[in-house]
């Protein structure tokens, strides 16, 4: 058995590597190389400064933990390769079996797109079921478009999409075609030869989200539980998603040179981000107590659900009525910073945004909040 293991690894694109935090800690990733470029993924394993036989014993374990991640990796990816081979050349290979590797190899390594792709591959099969990767130009793509604005309909409803569903089942679509790329399955992806008036257009979403009186207003008002009125505060002053605070633990905090932060990989992008923590957002942290580092911060917190029905409850003790989740917290925390003067860029940093064209809709919102304000001279004269 070991032997097989040790034979896996060293065929492994994968190398284990280390990176120092400060707090004097080392966080375990995965780097693949990539047609000259690197993929990361950062496993949220740390190993402790070696002070005490049980730091050691559990630097042990975490390394036994990244291992086996290692090899689960290796093995979805000669998997992949050996079904290509089996397949013949990639370019004939059949588009669902694509999609099926695709969503095999995310599951494995615990991304959350598998619904994504699992809907794209269903759709697809409607469309055209015996699609190969060699099929796909950009006629393809183009006649895929007009097929899902015009014909496709849900599956369950029965009813046509919306644009906005089109547009995410597009770009899973787009994701798993450069995926192919960087396997050397197809040369170049077509769907990057479209036209931006030829591809759907997204609507842009409604970002409902607090304004600065109304989270004084949440802050005054009790809560049916006290746990979910810490997190979402906490949400508020750090912008975290809810599924960063399922996962944050004692660990992910330190402190250097007098100021917090948390060091989280986003469970949504896998990208790790480091959060200075403002008073607000360490006032509404739990007691640490006797928490170790491999304890969770808001380790009780209920399901998605009920965290919902309980701020529903809160929000309307308080006198809001706008429709709250918890994703609201997310979008109180951007506008809030632009609205007292933070740039866009610094901003998207503290979100973890790729870009800063995903953060230029609140930037948006403060400007409609602006043009309202100039126009309420025009009802009193």
């Amino acid at each position: 058995m070991g032997r097989k293991r040790k034979s896996l690894v060293e065929k492994s694109p994968f190398k284990l590597r280390r990176r120092k935090l400060a707090d004097g800690r080392m966080s375990l990733f995965l780097d693949r190389s990539v047609d000259g470029g690197h993929e990361y993924e950062f496993l949220q394993l740390y190993l402790l400064p070696e002070t005490s036989s049980t730091a050691k014993r559990q630097n042990a374990r975490t390394l036994r933990d990244a291992e086996e991640i290692l090899q689960a990796r290796t093995e979805a990816l000669l998997n992949a390769k050996a079904q290509m081979e089996l397949a013949g050349s990639g370019m004939g290979m059949l588009l669902s079996d694509w999609l099926q590797t695709c969503y095999d190899n995310h599951e494995k390594r615990g991304l959350r797109d598998m619904g994504s792709i699992s809907n794209v591959k269903k759709a697809l099969h409607m469309f055209r079921p015996d699609t190969r990767l060699s099929d796909i130009d950009r006629q393809f793509c183009l006649d895929m478009i007009d097929w899902f604005r015009n014909t496709y309909k849900h599956r369950l409803t029965g009813k046509p999409v919306s644009a906005r569903t089109a547009d995410t089942y597009c770009q899973t679509f787009r994701t798993m075609l450069n995926e192919a790329v960087r396997e050397g399955l197809i040369d170049k992806n077509p769907w990057n030869r479209l036209e931006t008036i030829e591809k759907i257009k997204k609507p842009e979403s409604k970002r409902e989200y607090l304004t600065i009186d109304e989270i004084r207003s949440m802050i005054t008002t009790d809560c049916p539980n006290e746990l979910v009125k810490r997190a979402y505060l906490f949400s508020c002053f750090t912008g975290l998603r809810i599924s960063d605070i399922r996962n944050l633990k004692w660990g992910d905090v330190y402190t250097e040179n007098g100021q917090t932060f948390v060091s989280v990989v986003m469970k949504k992008t896998t990208k790790p981000l480091y959060i200075p923590l403002s008073g607000q957002a360490l006032k509404w942290m739990p007691e640490k107590g006797d928490s170790t580092f491999d304890d969770y911060v808001f380790g009780n917190l209920v399901n998605y659900g009920n965290v919902n029905e309980n701020l529903k409850k809160w929000a309307e003790a308080a006198g809001i009525r706008k429709h709250i989740s918890y994703h609201t917290s997310r979008h109180s925390f951007a506008t809030m910073m632009l609205t007292l003067g933070a740039d866009l860029y610094t901003v998207s940093k503290l979100l973890g945004h790729s870009s800063v064209k995903h953060t230029q809709i609140y930037a948006r919102i403060i400007d409609r909040k602006k043009d309202e304000a100039v126009n309420l001279a025009d009802s009193v004269f």
